[in-house]
Parts: C-alpha cells; sequence; structure tokens
C-alpha cells in the first residue's frame, strides 16, 4: 500500500431525501457498511439537526466513516478513512451510495501518511 491508511472522500447526490433526514436509518447504513466491509466499530454518534440534516460519525478500529446530509438538496458528504491494508474503504463507500439510493456520486481515493511511509523506507 506505501502509505498508512486510504481516505474515500464522496460527493453522493440525488439521493432519496427521507433517508437522508432519517438519523437512525443513516446510522444503521453507516454501522452496517463499516462492518460489512470488516472494520471493527468502536463508538457511534449522530445528530439530527432542525429542521434536517444529520451529521454523524462511526469510529472503527482502522480509523472512521463521518457523513454530513443535507436533505433539502438531496445530497451527502461521506468521508471513509480505514488504515491499514484489513479493510477496504471503497467496499464501505460503495454501500452507502447503493442504500442512499443514489443517483451520481463523485469520489476519490487520498492516500495518507505517504511521506512517512515513505520516509521509514528511505532510512531502512
Amino acid at each position: 500500500m506505501n502509505a498508512l491508511g486510504r481516505h474515500v472522500l464522496a460527493e453522493i447526490y440525488g439521493c432519496d431525501p427521507r433517508i437522508l433526514d432519517d438519523v437512525e436509518g443513516v446510522e444503521k447504513i453507516l454501522v452496517q457498511a463499516a462492518v460489512e466491509a470488516g472494520a471493527e466499530v468502536r463508538q457511534v454518534a449522530f445528530h439530527k439537526f432542525s429542521p434536517q440534516g444529520i451529521s454523524g460519525v462511526v469510529v472503527i478500529s482502522e480509523s472512521h466513516l463521518a457523513i454530513h446530509t443535507w436533505p433539502e438538496y438531496g445530497y451527502a458528504a461521506v468521508d471513509v478513512f480505514t488504515c491499514g491494508d484489513r479493510v477496504n474503504p471503497w467496499d464501505a463507500c460503495n454501500r452507502i451510495v447503493k442504500k442512499f439510493d443514489a443517483k451520481q456520486v463523485q469520489a476519490t481515493e487520498m492516500r495518507r501518511g505517504m511521506f512517512l511511509v515513505n520516509q521509514e523506507q528511505a532510512a531502512m
């Protein structure tokens, strides 16, 4: 991998607004996405805003999944960050996209900790 972790940043559009405004449902989707990707869930915190919208995080042993929703726009911003090689962040991200009934997704992966890993290898 040559990095400490992988961070997927997803812009998820055209989602079902009812799903994006259901705090229990969004929490369940993110926790299931983490578990099905092979992550170990440690803590969960979600907040429902008034009149709408949700922010939440699922802390996993391998790092985290985070979300912010704008139901009025059918939009969700999702981060899936995993450390190590055991959990693929794309597996979790793809499950979230499917469960939100998204029409469009723009996602990118950032490798985290590249400098440190490369420096350590150079010192060997």
